[in-house]
């Protein structure tokens, strides 16, 4: 009576076998595309994921090699988390890394989507192809070298800002001394290297907009800004919106070579260019205990996965079409 059945079942398991197998093949050029990066997420972020257990333990490396540290290491449960945020630095390094972050977002966002929309406006094509590479360099510069560019024009002898005031009768001002100056110059840095990037994918999405949308408001009489109101700022909102939630998910990281070399890891400075990721630095670096520095990253991860889930839930509650999944 259930043999029948159970024929069934495996002749339709196979089936479903055989047809994921022709569908393998069938992809297969897809497929060896997307290998690579797969190959690389696989082994750069899923196998990590393992040794997020050192985040609950009082990490000791032992000559027998990283896994059987982690075994023999002691657990501490919770003692990480305590120490990263039951010092006074807590709120200062969450702060500057919430603000930093914020502005980043708001302003880069405005910047990008404003230099899309400029550049997709030029008449000349190869002008525009000219200052968009010119705006796409120097987020291939490393931060080294960028920390080095700002050394020039911020030196207290050398420095070209120093050298322009002195020519106004204004003295020389010691700006790597200066905590007050540091959060535009940051904020400035940060979107002079990332706003040339960021703009390319806003000027893909402007480029992929049916033209006829924009002929038939030119006949109706629309001018150049009401097109771009009416037409361009609402096509680009689908991928505003995600472009947003995604830099959300980070809002909790920061980027080390921006808050390090640039302000020359400088003491006088920690007030307002200390954030988590070079505060855990510094601690591991202090202290060699890689317990914290997991437990830091780990709670990065959490709340940044935690924020783009709701973020998400809310643009779909909004606009369902709008939202990532």
């Amino acid at each position: 009576m259930y043999r029948p059945i159970f024929l069934r079942y495996l002749l339709i398991g196979g089936n479903k076998v055989t047809a994921f197998f022709k569908t393998l093949i069938k992809n297969k050029v897809m497929l060896f595309m997307v290998l690579p990066g797969a190959l690389w997420f696989f082994f750069f972020s899923y196998m990590p994921l393992v040794g997020t257990i050192v985040a609950f333990k009082q990490y000791r490396f032992t000559r027998e090699g990283f896994w059987a540290s982690i075994v023999k290491s002691e657990w501490v449960g919770w003692d990480n988390f305590k120490f990263l945020f039951s010092t006074n630095d807590a709120y200062l390094i969450t702060r500057n890394t919430l603000f930093y972050n914020l502005a980043f977002i708001i302003i880069g966002l405005v910047l990008s989507v404003a230099m899309a929309i400029l550049l997709s406006e030029l008449v000349g094509k190869k002008l525009a192809k000219v200052y968009q590479t010119g705006m796409f360099l120097p987020y291939f510069l490393s931060w080294v070298i960028v920390g080095y560019f700002a050394f020039s024009f911020l030196s207290m002898d050398r420095g070209m800002l120093n050298q322009v005031l002195g020519w106004f009768g204004v003295d020389a001002i010691q700006w790597y001394s200066e905590p007050k100056y540091w959060p535009y110059i940051l904020i400035f840095v940060s979107l002079w290297k990332s706003i040339g990037y960021n703009s390319v994918v806003y000027l893909a999405s402007i480029m992929g907009i049916d033209k006829s949308l924009y002929e038939a408001a030119m006949i109706d009489g629309a001018s150049k800004w009401q097109q771009i109101k009416g037409i361009t700022i609402p096509m680009l909102s689908p991928i505003i919106i995600i472009m947003t939630l995604l830099a959300v998910g980070r809002i909790f990281y920061a980027d080390f070579g921006l808050f390090y070399q640039v302000p020359r890891d400088s003491g006088t400075l920690y007030a307002v260019t200390n954030v988590i990721d070079t505060y855990v630095y510094r601690g591991l670096k202090t202290t060699g205990e890689i317990g914290m520095s997991t437990a830091a990253g780990l709670y990065q991860s959490v709340v940044g996965f935690a924020l783009v889930m709701i973020s998400n839930f809310v643009v779909r509650k909004i606009d369902k079409d709008s939202a990532l999944f």
